[in-house]
């Protein structure tokens, strides 16, 4: 039985700053500013956190389903690491805001920017053993970025947001190549986040981690698939997007590793192959458990899908755990994605200051991970608040009481 992704949309937030801007306000060096292939990031208000991120990428999925296709959804698995509870998952909220029936597994999955991959891995096997032939599955990777511990150059990249797939029968979208992964894993403390609110780690050896990953994954993968070339087999490739520059540079590394080919002709290919994958993330961010699936959309969208096309996926998640998989994208992948105006939604984002993103900064512990009563005021920065989510129906968090965390529609 075949299944792959049917449907599948990002939620790429309502405010932005401009990096550079940030760039400035911290004094940091504008030499290393081109090395991000930054524009723009997204930024979460106080009042959004990884619950309302996935419930505003899957809702739009939702409404465009009729009452079968909804029943018809089996789990909602959610790619997080952004847990809000010890034991709750959030996953459990978001099944409830969006209306989901009760016949359905409920559960959040975690490692790093791994994440997604993970709950895609797991929901492919969910439905693989389900007895109903029209099962499907919401897969969601959320998260929501807190501070950044002695890495100043990693502030300019933490985006927000979300990306939504619904996997069923009709894989429309992406139809995944079965059998077709390379695996590598082992344990490092490259990023980690020992609090809600808190990142650290060592930049250069996640950089190290990552380079070693893509390559042994590939290497795996050719183990897998007989014949298998990094540039033959592969119409488009997406990576796992913490950055561009990152990406552009693991992409050099791999091509020079494995092709020995010349610097130009790295380039060509990149230009060829990856550089649309980066277009929607350059104005967003870093999205961790989303963050190659973005990479994944906007190479949808802004490259050539005039016909099927084969992409090489590569997930790394910090810890560490890798995969590179594949699969085919259908012609009719790009205008099904139209649909959701990623572009549009890039381009109404309110845009922020600097002293606007720090003052909503001072904010975001209100509705933190165990916080056991609280109500969302939002008029510190209803100037923030009022024309990026009044009035949107977008999910927002409005209280907490007794640890038990209350949304509303903006």
């Amino acid at each position: 039985m075949a299944v792959g992704v049917e449907a599948a949309n990002a939620y790429v937030g309502r405010a932005a700053l401009d990096v550079r801007q940030l760039f400035y306000a911290r004094g940091l060096d504008l030499g290393r500013f081109d090395n991000l292939m930054m524009v723009q990031k997204s930024v979460n208000l106080p009042c959004e956190d990884p619950v309302t991120n996935a419930v505003n990428a899957a809702r739009p999925i939702l409404d465009r389903l009729t009452g079968e296709q909804r029943d018809s959804i089996e789990a909602v698995i959610v790619g997080t690491e952004s847990g809000l509870d010890f034991g709750k998952p959030i996953s459990t909220y978001v099944h409830h805001y969006l209306g989901l029936g009760r016949r359905c597994r409920s559960f959040e999955v975690k490692h790093a920017c791994y994440g997604g991959t993970a709950a895609l891995r797991t929901a492919l096997g969910l439905l693989a053993s389900s007895p109903r032939p029209q099962a499907r599955a919401l897969v969601i990777a959320a998260d929501a970025g807190g501070s950044v511990l002695g890495m100043p150059y990693w502030e300019p990249s933490h985006g927000a947001g979300a990306a939504a797939l619904l996997l069923g029968p009709e894989p429309e979208v992406l139809d995944l190549d079965p059998g077709a992964a390379g695996l590598y894993s082992y344990e490092v403390m490259d990023t980690c986040r020992p609090r809600p609110d808190l990142a650290a780690g060592d930049s250069d050896l996640s950089l190290l981690a990552y380079l070693e990953c893509l390559e042994r994954s590939f290497a795996d993968y050719r183990e897998s698939v007989a014949g298998a070339d990094i540039v033959d087999s592969f119409d488009q490739l997406a990576f796992h997007t913490p950055f561009g520059g990152m990406v552009k540079g693991a992409h050099r590394h791999l091509m020079r590793r494995i092709k020995r080919m010349h610097p130009d002709a790295i380039e060509a290919d990149f230009q060829t192959r990856m550089a649309a994958s980066l277009v929607n993330p350059a104005r967003i961010g870093n999205t961790y458990a989303a963050g190659l699936f973005v990479a994944l959309l906007s190479l949808i969208e802004h490259g050539d899908f005039s016909e099927p096309r084969r992409v090489g996926l590569f997930s790394y998640g910090s810890g560490c755990a890798s995969e590179f998989y594949s699969g085919v994208v259908g012609a009719g992948a790009p205008a099904l994605l139209a649909e959701y105006r990623t572009a549009e939604r890039l381009d109404a984002r309110h845009q922020l200051s600097v002293e606007d993103y720090d003052r909503l900064a001072k904010h975001t512990a209100e509705g933190a991970a165990g916080v056991q009563d609280t109500v969302l005021d939002v008029s510190p920065y209803a100037d923030v608040y009022d024309p990026a989510l009044h009035g949107r129906e977008h999910l927002v968090l409005d209280r907490i009481e007794n640890f038990h965390r209350r949304y509303r529609w903006s």
